[in-house]
């Protein structure tokens, strides 16, 4: 019963609306249900699901995982440090001639902040509590101010080497291994590495079109009168707050540019920024005792929430492909028309509509096992289809009134913000991500490739007919029942 995997799916989506349990929890009790349920109706063998202490042990051994408390570390350091505020007041102070000081000092602090920050949830919870007051002095109206702190949350998705990148490299690297050995090409593996690089000129594109915006949104009439009722500053940033800013700044860059360009592992550069920030705020005597508690707890907190969420996870998809869900997906996608695009396009939706319901990680590790390794047997190009996922994901959590992001600020901002101005506000922005989107599914040429023989476009050098990748995915993913899979075309 192949479509049991979309039932597990659907009831997962419908717990976490209704319930608000965490994710983890519902991922491990829908899977439990469901392999209740199969094992007494005959549909799942039991010896498959005996297999998930070894998965899980196998999982927690990789050596990238080191990195996630270290980033989780770094955020909760931000948060309780008043650094991203002297950052922000220094970088208003520097952009205060343009007209958008305080909005543009806002998305260049989730330019360096969000990477670092690891998750969209934590970027919106350091950026809402930094942002909003200051925007509010400011006389930037609420749904601009929220929409900025919204696009900012979500820049870490796309600008390396954030911890959703690392994590989503890693996923990348095991379903291009899926999809090679299942068609027995030759190519080299992609890695986290060839992520990174390979959103740079995007990522690039995409900031510049949001400094476009945010600039070009202060030069109108509503505007215009926000910058006419900022309180005059009776004292600038101080020249201590300025060296101090102008440090962090070439640390915080480079650490990003070493693990981006691979003169860092992400774990080294991590340890390095954490105990960089540890030792300034012992230096500055802003991280006290009670401070340094709260982090420590903090750290812990999300940390264990995260490998509760990839153990979950990893039980989910075990008990998917029990069901034989993957080889259905596998089977509809390889028997979808319109050629590489026609499937590129129908994975992408199905990911935009998940992020309505699940954050970056949850996407990561729950549904881009199963849609991916079929989609990469169409597409060879595993670095193209990394950087729209990436682009895809962080348009839907912008997307009004459901996107992830968008529903974490309206339930931080402790004033409601009426829809239609929050849509207005956002629609610009929107409009630039579409854009970028859009470049790069045109022109495959704008991710970079390492030593790369795939072609531009995307498509294997030898294409196959959709019987060869259909018998190659059966070889692939073992025995089964071909009736079961959905009729190609």
């Amino acid at each position: 019963m192949p479509s049991a995997g979309l039932w597990m799916l659907a009831t997962v989506a419908l717990l976490m609306i209704a319930t608000g349990l965490p994710t983890w929890i519902v991922l491990i009790g829908v899977s439990l249900l469901f392999s209740i349920v199969g094992i007494a109706g005959g549909l799942v063998d039991f010896a498959l699901l005996t297999a998930l202490p070894a998965r899980l042990l196998g999982l927690l051994e990789n050596d990238l995982l080191q990195a996630l408390p270290l980033y989780v570390l770094i955020g909760a350091l931000l948060n309780r440090l008043p650094l991203a505020e002297l950052l922000f007041r220094v970088g208003s102070s520097a952009a205060r001639r343009t007209g958008a000081g305080p909005s543009l000092a806002g998305l260049a602090l989730g330019v360096l902040l969000a990477p670092m920050n690891g998750s969209v949830g934590a970027s919106v919870a350091m950026l809402t509590r930094t942002l909003v007051p200051r925007l509010d002095a400011s006389g930037i109206p609420t749904e601009r101010g929220a929409a900025l702190v919204c696009v900012a949350s979500t820049l870490g998705v796309v600008v390396p080497p954030s911890l959703v990148l690392i994590l989503l490299g890693d996923a990348m690297l095991r379903a291009h291994t899926e999809a090679v050995n299942a068609t027995g090409r030759a190519a080299r593996i992609i890695n986290t590495q060839d992520v990174f690089r390979g959103a740079l000129l995007p990522a690039a594109i995409l900031l510049l079109l949001f400094v476009l915006v945010t600039w070009g949104e202060s030069k109108t009439p509503a505007g215009r009168e926000a910058q006419m009722s900022i309180p005059p500053v009776e004292s600038g940033p101080s020249r201590l707050d300025w060296m101090t800013a102008m440090a962090t700044l070439v640390i915080i860059v480079g650490l990003l540019a070493s693990v981006t360009l691979g003169y860092l592992y992400a774990v080294e550069a991590a340890a390095t920024g954490g105990t960089a920030l540890f030792v300034a705020g012992l230096a500055t005597r802003t991280l006290s005792y009670p401070k340094l508690k709260e982090v420590l707890r903090d750290t812990m907190a999300v940390t264990g929430a995260l490998f509760s969420l990839l153990i979950g996870a990893t039980t989910f998809t075990l008990t998917l492909r029990a069901f034989g869900t993957d080889r259905w997906a596998a089977a509809f996608l390889t028997g979808l028309g319109g050629g590489v695009y026609g499937a590129l396009l129908v994975v992408l939706l199905l990911l935009a509509l998940c992020a309505f319901v699940l954050d970056a990680f949850e996407l990561i590790f729950v549904v881009i096992p199963v849609l991916i390794p079929p989609l990469l047997v169409r597409v060879s190009d595993t670095t193209w289809v990394a950087v729209l996922v990436l682009l895809i994901l962080q348009a839907s959590f912008l997307m009004p009134p459901f996107g992830y992001s968008v529903m974490m600020v309206r339930n931080r901002l402790d004033r409601p913000i009426e829809t239609g101005k929050l849509v207005r506000a956002l629609a610009p922005y929107l409009l630039a991500q579409l854009l970028v989107l859009c470049l790069v599914l045109a022109v495959p040429r704008l991710v970079w490739h390492e030593g790369s023989t795939q072609s531009s476009q995307g498509s294997p050098s030898k294409p196959l007919s959709d019987k060869e990748l259909q018998e190659l995915l059966w070889q692939q993913l073992g025995p089964g029942e071909p009736e079961r899979a959905p009729e190609g075309k």
